[in-house]
Order: structure tokens, then sequence, then C-alpha cells
């Protein structure tokens, strides 16, 4: 029995060992009695160090109120995503991102377990980011250009579905209400978003734009509402991004990655204008007009529940989506000459165009990467190219490998062929501006509604 146990033992040690996260476990008594290599990269420790002592001899910052492991003993209750910050015995500060659990053995509490998280390095980045931009602030009062390098005008199409929603965008930038954009990656958000706030009355004011994915949850709320001293250990009082874009534009990307927690604090300040510091007590006031970026489409994190209902309701004053470039096929050639233009500029190069093969392959070409996939096409061209005009041999490897024989291609000029895809875009395109809602989508095709639910049957078959 005995060598089932300590075999047992040896086992376990050897799973929690290979965990990639810090494992810290004490005892009733505080001491610890497991403790890996992670949890000691976190702390600037060596194993041996930790290995068996009291935490207060290894980490003298904490007290029996601040340690998530001696609380749990207390309480007999887990804690989950705790932020706590403690100082070493070496004098260096830690921040981590804690889980605690209760250990049990026959309804009785024998230690506690801690998985940590650090994020030392990324709260530290956060923080010199906040300080760099509270300084552009402050040096930057009249004029916001280190921030806003785009324009609605920076927006080339000739789609007249897109241009109208430019226009759109210029005349709903003069108000104050909250924005969602929804669009796929590459087809420009961030753009589109530092152009209506040029655009607006705030374009005097600052814009930051904040990514709200892979950032901890309570990291993220801390960068958006600021801490006051003394709500954890080592917080000073520090404004948030809301703070920092009073009087302007605050930019969150991809929305739906936010927690859902924390965006019902988001919802109270679009419904009142409100923020909190983390650690406060006390309320302030901000003006500053929200804009949410996704791309995914709203319907789909909705469902998901990666998005709540109340917030999407509150931000859906303005929606905008912007179309992917597959649908927008005039602009593929432009754009692409547009890009060759500003690529000759840069690269002091004298590219007339693409060649005729060169073309007929972009116009057949999905563009998952939207925009920014057929910018960064013809910049890799550009510079490898050497001939009058970009040809097929000048694509990158991975296109050239999806590239259609021209033989092949010679089958698309199809009429009927061509009709059928024509129409099936047309139909994509009413419906992703419709949300799907059959009615309105058949009113955009201006045909029977009967009529469209016939052709998508067909188009599904």
């Amino acid at each position: 029995m005995a060598q089932l146990t300590a075999l047992t033992q040896e086992v376990l040690s050897a799973i929690l060992k290979s965990i990639d996260e810090g494992i810290h476990v004490v005892n009733t008594e505080g001491k610890t009695i497991f403790y890996n290599e992670v949890a000691a990269r976190h702390d600037g420790m060596d194993i041996k160090e930790v290995q068996g002592k009291h935490l207060f001899d290894v980490f003298p910052s904490l007290t029996e109120n601040s340690s998530t492991l001696l609380k749990v003993i207390k309480s007999g209750k887990p804690i989950y995503n705790q932020t706590q910050v403690y100082v070493n015995i070496h004098g260096a500060r830690i921040d981590t991102i804690n889980t605690t659990l209760p250990i049990f053995v026959d309804n009785e509490i024998i230690g506690a377990v801690e998985i940590a998280k650090d994020y030392s390095r990324m709260k530290q980045l956060a923080e010199s980011l906040l300080d760099l931009q509270k300084n552009v602030n402050k040096n930057n009062k009249k004029k916001t250009a280190q921030n806003v390098k785009y324009t609605l005008d920076d927006l080339k199409t000739v789609n007249h579905t897109f241009q109208s929603l430019k226009d759109e965008a210029r005349k709903l930038a003069k108000t104050h209400s909250p924005i969602l954009v929804y669009g796929e990656s590459g087809t420009g958000k961030e753009l589109f978003v530092q152009g209506i706030h040029h655009a607006s009355l705030r374009g005097e004011g600052p814009f930051i734009a904040q990514n709200c994915a892979a950032i901890p949850e309570t990291l993220l709320e801390s960068i958006l509402f600021g801490t006051a001293k003394g709500s954890y250990t080592g917080a000073v009082e520090r404004k948030g991004l809301f703070e920092l874009a009073d009087g302007g534009t605050l930019f969150l990307d991809e929305l739906h990655t936010m927690p859902i927690e924390l965006q019902a604090k988001l919802l109270r300040v679009l419904e009142d204008g409100m923020i909190r510091r983390v650690g406060s007590a006390q309320n302030s006031s901000v003006d500053v007009r929200v804009i949410a970026a996704m791309n995914v489409h709203p319907n789909v994190a909705l469902q998901n529940q990666k998005l709540r209902s109340d917030l999407y309701y509150r931000l859906n004053v303005f929606t905008f989506s912007l179309l992917p470039l597959r649908e927008r096929k005039g602009d593929i050639l432009f754009l692409a000459e547009y890009f060759i233009q500003f690529f000759n500029k840069k690269l002091h190069k004298d590219i007339k165009g693409l060649d005729h093969d060169l073309k007929r392959f972009f116009m057949s070409h999905a563009w998952p990467g939207n925009v920014r996939e057929l910018k960064h096409t013809i910049e890799y061209m550009m510079n490898v190219g050497e001939g009058v005009f970009l040809q097929m041999e000048d694509l990158p490897i991975m296109m050239k490998q999806q590239a259609v024989p021209i033989e092949k291609a010679n089958n698309e000029l199809s009429l009927r062929k061509n009709v059928e895809e024509l129409e099936r875009q047309l139909i994509d395109t009413a419906l992703h501006l419709s949300e799907g809602n059959i009615n309105q989508a058949a009113k955009l095709l201006e045909i029977p509604r009967q009529t469209l639910q016939y052709k998508i049957k067909k188009i599904r078959e």
C-alpha cells in the first residue's frame, strides 16, 4: 500500500511538473508542499528557495488579507482569475492572475492549490503604452495627427455600394452615437473607423484604438477604466483609455473577444457616460464616442454567446458592414493599379501594371485576406518583379500553387456560367446587407420574395 501511495505521488508530481502554468500548493500552515518550475520562473525564484518554506518567508509583501492561497484556506471557497501583485525575497515585483482552489480530504481542508498565469510583462507593456498615450495627448492637444493617419478618402473604391457606405459614414460621423462596424479581416475596419473620427466633430480630439483579443479580463478592465491607488498591492492612480479618450473616440476592435462580464460594464458607460476605476468607489464622467468592430457577423456572435444582446442593441444605433473584396470585383484591378503606383514611388520603380494572364488570375482569386492580402501581394511582386509588367511568375509561392492554368481559365468565358456566378454574388451581397432577412434582400434585388427563395434553394442544391 505504501509503495502504491508513493507511486501515485510520483505520478501526480510528474503530471503537475509537466503543466505549462505555475502550480503552487501549500498546507494549512501556509508552507509550500509543491512548487513547479513554471511558478518558479514566474516568481523569479529557485524551487529550493520556496519548497518547504512559509509564504511570508519567501514573499514578504504578502499578508493574510492579500494572499489568495491563505484566503482560500481560511474561507474554504475557490477564487477565480484574481489579480495578485507581490514582491519576492529578492525585491522583484511579480504580477499574476490566479485561480486558487481549496484541497479537501474527507470533507476536511488540508491546503490550497494555486494555478497562476504570469502577465507582468504584458502589464508593463500595457502601462507603458498608457503612459505613452497620455504624453501624446498632452503634447498634441491641438491635432491628433499622430493617432489618425487616414480619412474616408483613403478608402479607394469604384464600387457603388461601398462608395454609398463611405457617404453615409461621412454624414453619420457628425453625430455622437456609438457605431458598430462589421467586416472580415483585411477589409479596412480601422481605416474606416479613423475616417469616421477624422470627419466627426471630435476630429481634433484624441483617437485611441484597443484590440480586445488575447488580453486577460482583469488587465483589460484596468486598461479601459484605470486603477485606483491601493486597489491591489502595488496599484497606483492611473487613467484608463476612457479617460485618455475624453473628448474624442475610443475604438474597440474585436469586441466579441471581450469577456461577457466586462461587456456589461462597457454597456453601463455607454448608457450614462460614467466610469469607475478598478478599486475605486467614485464615479467620474467621460465624453467619449465608442466605435466597436468585429470580424465575425454580429448574429453569429450573439448565437455563440460571445456578444451580449443588450450591448449589441446599444451599439447598433449605426451599423456599417464592409464588403469583402470578392464582392467588390470592380475594385480588384482598380486597387491593384493603385498599389502599383504607391509602391512605384516607395520603391523607386516604374512598373506599368499587370499583364493579361495575371489580371485574369487576380479576378478569379477569392482574396480571403481581402484588401490587406492584395496590398501585400503587390508589395511582394513589386520587390521581386523585374519586367515592365507584373507577371504570374512574380506571385508569392503559395499563390502560385493556387493559380489556375491559363488553358483551364478559358472555360471561364462561358456566358451562362458567368451570369449564374453574378446572380449568386448579387444574392449573397443582398443577404449580407440585410443580415439574412429574405424580405429585405428581395427588396434590394427588386424581385419577388418567392423568386428569391427559389433561387436560394437552387443555389444550395
